[in-house]
């Protein structure tokens, strides 16, 4: 798999991890999971290790990081198919209240304040939010980008997936990409972290950047 760092700004589908309990969570049967529920990655080499998220890989799936020119630190993952894409970023929660409310108010007003249109509908992870915002195409025309954004919650955290391309429109919950998002294992750690605080990634210890973006380590 080839990693490509961004400045912020096959047929075969991946089996997914089976929890460690005798049950799955009620509220994530299929995934995502927590770093509590599953070893599946222990002898997998086709799970990748980004510090707070451990992400599956699978054919056909380019895996890209989106790095923080200023910091240098990993902002976010992106996992690019052919037609469809999924960016995964993973923030704290309180022990016992979900955030996903305030985010899904908080996708809203950003939408708005750009020019574009949000909406609420059920899903397989429960609510989520169909974005449609006005863009630039590289040639200088103005265009319309659709997104859906999901957010699962686990103990003490938030994975919020925005499906991209085909699986913006047309949610495939076995296709490749919503199976990767389900693989997901969330490692918050520990600590103390404020609600909505980021969940640090890190760039993985045998990433290779591809020759065109070299110099940007």
């Amino acid at each position: 798999m080839i990693f490509r760092r961004r400045p912020t700004g096959s047929d075969d589908v991946p089996a997914e991890p089976a929890a460690s309990e005798d049950q799955p969570p009620a509220d994530r049967p299929r995934g995502p999971w927590d770093r509590s529920e599953t070893t599946a990655d222990a002898e997998d080499d086709s799970y990748i290790d980004l510090g707070g998220l451990v992400v599956k890989g699978a054919p056909g799936l380019e895996l890209r990081l989106q790095v923080d020119q200023r910091t240098s630190a990993v902002a976010a993952v992106m996992l690019a198919g052919p037609d469809s894409g999924l960016e995964l970023r993973a923030f704290a929660a309180p022990r016992n209240s979900g955030i996903w409310d305030d985010v899904r108010a908080d996708i809203a007003a950003e939408a708005e304040r750009r020019g574009g249109t949000s909406s609420e509908s059920l899903g397989e992870f429960g609510t989520e939010v169909k974005v449609v915002v006005p863009v630039r195409t590289p040639d200088g025309r103005s265009a319309t980008q659709p997104s859906r954004i999901v957010g699962v919650e686990g103990p003490r955290w938030l994975l919020r997936g925005t499906f991209l391309g085909k699986s913006a429109a047309d949610p495939d919950p076995d296709g490749p990409i919503e199976t990767a998002f389900r693989s997901v294992i969330v490692v918050r750690g520990e600590g103390p972290m404020a609600p909505r605080e980021m969940i640090a990634l890190q760039m993985p210890a045998n990433a290779r950047l591809p020759a065109d973006q070299a110099d940007e380590s």
